[in-house]
Formats: structure tokens, sequence, C-alpha cells
């Protein structure tokens, strides 16, 4: 049973091959490793996965078509496409507009035709984000929305995705899955993230660049309910509905409980009992002002439910963050 698994050094996906692997898949993981973020850190989440009975790394960019359409022949027998690899950040889209483009607009369209052409192929999953949701949407978000207002580059690629996805399951009946993502954090998380961001200041007595006067809420979602997820999604394709319904479904992950971003400082300054040093600026090109998700459909369909409150989190957050760093 082989997974095909892309962003497999990343944050998400580097927790999903570990969930795969503990359930007996056979991992193919794929990463081209780039200096987005400190490579290390991708070193270091590879390590976990080295020497894993069933796990195999190709580094290799998503956007390759040379060596990414090889493993029709590598491995034809492939049943599942887990693509979470793309360029993240809402407010990096700024200045550097064209890794967007290259990763997840090409990228999407060669991990499409890889799953066109993997002759047993079952279902093709890949990863969206909450930031599509842009202006107007009504809280909390659901995927009845229109979503077709984006604020950011990386929110406009990101529903770019979800309509290519779309039509490669009505021109080709490929069942695919798109899962939104909700602020994802937790142990190994990504450091342009505010939870990572705002632990890092605190333990470091550094002041938080706090944007638009901490004035957002967002929807935080702990790393293993996001795994469930997409562990769940995988083995739940869409059904095929004929001419006007192609299997292509969309869920929201999220913890449906957003939460103030003051609220979310003082519990980090409660775990590490720390002070937060705060430094007021301007609300940022692209930033969303909340995220909420309505998870009923996730819930209906895969059994979607957190586990994980807030505190709890935050507390194997934290306590994770101060091992890998020694503070």
């Amino acid at each position: 049973m082989t997974v095909i698994l892309t962003g497999c050094a990343g944050f998400i996906g580097n927790a999903v091959a570990l969930d795969l692997m503990d359930r007996g898949y056979q991992v193919l993981g794929i990463d081209n490793l780039n200096d987005y973020y400190a490579p290390q850190l991708k070193q270091d989440r590879l390590a976990r996965l080295d020497g894993r009975s069933g796990f195999t790394f190709l580094q290799a960019d998503i956007s390759d078509r040379d060596a990414i359409l090889a493993l029709l022949d590598s491995h034809p027998g492939t049943r599942w496409l887990v693509h979470l690899a793309a360029q993240a950040g809402v407010r990096y889209s700024l200045q550097n507009p064209y890794a967007y483009a290259q990763s997840n607009l090409m990228g999407q369209v060669v991990m499409q035709e890889l799953a066109r052409h993997l002759p047993k192929l079952e279902h093709f999953v890949y990863a969206s984000s909450s930031s599509v949701y842009g202006l107007d949407a009504e809280l909390p978000f659901s995927e009845e929305q229109a979503a077709d207002r984006p604020v950011s580059l990386y929110a406009a690629t990101k529903r770019a995705d979800e309509m290519m996805a779309h039509s490669y399951a009505h021109l080709y009946r490929i069942p695919c899955t798109g899962l939104r993502f909700f602020t994802v954090y937790g142990p190994w998380g990504r450091p342009d993230m505010a939870p990572w961001l705002f632990t890092d200041a605190i333990l470091r007595g550094q002041p938080i660049k706090l944007f638009n006067n901490g004035q957002a809420r967002r929807d935080f979602t702990y790393i293993d309910d996001i795994v469930a997820g997409v562990s769940a999604a995988m083995t739940r394709p869409p059904a095929d509905g004929g001419a006007k319904a192609p299997p292509h479904a969309l869920y929201n992950l999220g913890n449906n409980r957003p939460t103030e971003l003051m609220d979310f400082i003082a519990e980090i300054e409660r775990i590490t009992g720390r002070k937060a040093t705060l430094d007021p600026q301007p609300a940022q090109p692209g930033d969303m002002e909340a995220t909420f998700a309505d998870i009923e459909r996730a819930r209906r369909d895969l059994g979607f439910a957190p586990r994980t409150d807030l505190s709890r989190g935050l507390e194997h957050h934290i306590a994770w963050f101060r091992d890998y760093y020694g503070l």
C-alpha cells in the first residue's frame, strides 16, 4: 500500500508521514528542502523518518515535470497521492510572487498530471487553506461560500488549486479532495507562524510585533487533529455523481473555536511564566481579520472531531520548543 506524499519535510507533511507509517503504509516522501525558512529544521524533521521501515525519500521540486512524472515508471502501483507541498505564507507572497506561481500553480498541475496517469490511483488529496475565504466571508467559514475574493496572492493560488482539482475530477473522473487547513500549530511547527514567533519572542525576552493592534481572531488547530483529518480524508474518496457532480470535495479542517490574539498571547504567558513585550504595528496587507471553521461537513463525512484544546496544545508546543532550542 504505497502513498506518495509531498512536503514530507514540512510541518504537516512530516507528521502525516509518521502517522501513515505507523498504520502500515509504504511512503514515498518528496520535498525540495528549500530555504523559505531554516533548512536545518526540515532536515531535523526528516531525521524523524530516517531508518523507518517503509519510508523512501526523493529530493525533488514538485514543479519539475521530469522528476515527478518519472514516478509513473518507478511507482506505478501507487494508490494514494497526498499533496501537501506548497509555497506557504501570506506576507512572503508580497515579496516573491513567482515562488507561488511556480510551486502552487505549476506544482499543482504537475502533481495532478501524475495522478491522472497513475493506473491504480484511488484518491488525490491536496492541501488548501483557510485563506481562500478572503473578503466578505461570513463567520463561521463554510465550504458553501463562494471564496472568490482573495486578499493575498497566496490565497489566490490555493483557490486556483481547488478549481484545477475540480476540473481534473470532471475531465478524468479522478477522485480529488481539498483540505482547507486553519492555522495549524504544535511541535515541529513553522517558524513563520504566530505560535512559533510569539513563543520565541516571549522565551527570549524580545518584543512581539503585534499587527493591527492585536485585533485578530484565529481558529488555531493542533497538529494531531489535522493529521487525523488528513488520514480520514485519504481513505474516503468522494463519490462520482455523474456529469454535473464530479468526484471532488472540499473540507474545512479547523478547531471550530476561534481565539482572540491577545488571549492567545496570554496563554503563552501563563504557560511560560513570562510576560510578553508588545510592539504594536499597523495591519499588514493580505492578513485576514478572523478565521473560524464550520466543520460540520468534515464531521459528517470524515468523522473529524478536534480533541486538543488550546491550553493543552500550547503546552505541548512550548515544551517541544524549549527542548529543541534548549531554552
